[in-house]
């Protein structure tokens, strides 16, 4: 069984489910379509760009839900993520696609999509729609799951392995 945690954050670009949930409700009372897609977003690179303007280009607000850094750890390993939270969601708050931010403690965003019912749920090529989190929850709701293209040759594991990589040989 997954404990929820209802995520309460003290970082500013952070809105907490319950407070995003309503603004939501508004929305959709307004005919407004609501994306989601959730990440770790760790380094930011030209293909979550990418991701995240198909994302947004699906409805009328896009909300991501981020991992926390106890969740990234989790689910990637202890030596992620590079940036905490608070600088994930800094820099994805500039971006004018995304409409809001929230986060996450669990390893996947079930309760959190659960919570905020989207409209859409999207992920990157990478995955198949059988392989979404919340698909079935989005689609028992008459809402969609898309997958949308996945930007080859771009991954922050390769960041990593590349900077590793440069350092090894720096050193020498």
């Amino acid at each position: 069984m997954t404990v929820c945690y209802r995520f309460e954050s003290d970082i500013p670009e952070i809105t907490p489910w319950e407070e995003l949930g309503k603004i939501l409700d508004e929305l959709r009372r307004a005919g407004k379509t609501i994306v989601f897609t959730n990440g770790v977003f760790d380094l930011i690179h030209p293909g979550h760009v990418r991701y995240l303007r198909q994302a947004r280009s699906l409805g009328d607000a896009l909300v991501v839900a981020l991992n926390s850094d106890a969740s990234v750890k989790r689910v990637k390993g202890p030596q992620r993520p590079i940036l905490p939270l608070a600088e994930r969601a800094r820099i994805l708050g500039m971006f004018e696609m995304v409409d809001y931010l929230t986060a996450f403690e669990e390893e996947t965003p079930v309760e959190v999509i659960k919570a905020l019912r989207p409209s859409v749920l999207v992920k990157g090529g990478d995955y198949t729609p059988d392989q979404v989190v919340g698909k079935d929850f989005v689609e028992s709701c008459g809402g969609s799951c898309v997958t949308v293209g996945f930007a080859e040759g771009f991954s922050t594991t390769a960041i990593v392995q590349r900077i590793v990589e440069m350092s090894r040989k720096a050193a020498r």
